[in-house]
């Protein structure tokens, strides 16, 4: 993880000055029963500014499945798209959009540049390369940052949205998978998965992946064996 800072559901690359999300879903209280108290634009914003509070970045970039809906963004979308990049652009933030298996009616609410995938660092600092994670990245990397998978783990019975990390663990190359940005993904439990087993092609065995939480409370970071050797304690 050198290099790489962990916050609410955030990664923060140093080599960059880059903060990374990933699955915003926006759109996804409009098309289901589930909402949030202070409602999705408002919670999205409001964790967004944190973090951009917390590292101050040049960049913010989003990896993938930025909306929800497949067929088309609805306009009250459009307003939160453009109120999180004004919420970028206050803090001195460029915001940057990763296209992700959700996002293809993306283009039609967005007038920034879509990215496949989203490079930077190299040289005298790790390449890293931001993708959604739903299909193999062309990019080589020294690291790769990803989501699509939403990955939560259960511990003493309560379920917590967890970063996933894999030295080493995709063709000879470290992972970070980050949980979902929205609060509305239920996520996926990833203290069973075996090789196969999940959504993305970048965690080919995910037993050798360490889940690690991060507690906005208390701003602190759990790491945990890897999932190999921790299965029987969840």
């Amino acid at each position: 993880m050198n290099g790489v800072a962990l916050g609410d559901r955030t990664a923060y690359v140093e080599a960059g000055d880059v903060v990374v999300l990933a699955d915003l879903h926006v759109g996804r209280d409009e098309s289901s029963a589930v909402s949030l108290p202070l409602g999705e634009a408002a919670d999205l914003r409001e964790r967004l500014g944190r973090s951009l509070s917390r590292f101050d970045p040049e960049t913010v970039v989003v990896a993938g499945d930025v909306v929800h809906t497949f067929g088309g963004v609805s306009d009250r979308s459009r307003e939160i798209l453009d109120d999180l990049d004004a919420t970028c652009a206050a803090a001195g933030a460029d915001l940057e959009l990763v296209a992700g298996n959700h996002d293809a009616a993306l283009s039609t609410a967005w007038d920034g540049e879509l990215h496949a995938e989203y490079a930077f660092g190299g040289d005298d600092t790790p390449r890293t390369v931001v993708c959604h994670g739903h299909e193999e990245p062309a990019a080589a990397a020294d690291r790769y940052l990803f989501g699509h998978v939403h990955p939560t783990i259960t511990i003493d019975g309560d379920r917590r949205p967890c970063f996933l990390y894999g030295a080493e663990s995709y063709r000879q190359t470290d992972v970070v998978c980050l949980p979902a940005f929205t609060r509305l993904a239920p996520g996926v439990a990833v203290g069973g998965l075996r090789a196969g087993e999940t959504a993305s092609p970048l965690i080919p065995d995910p037993g050798r992946l360490e889940p690690i939480v991060y507690d906005p409370n208390a701003d602190e970071r759990f790491r945990f064996p890897p999932l190999e050797a921790f299965r029987e304690a969840l």
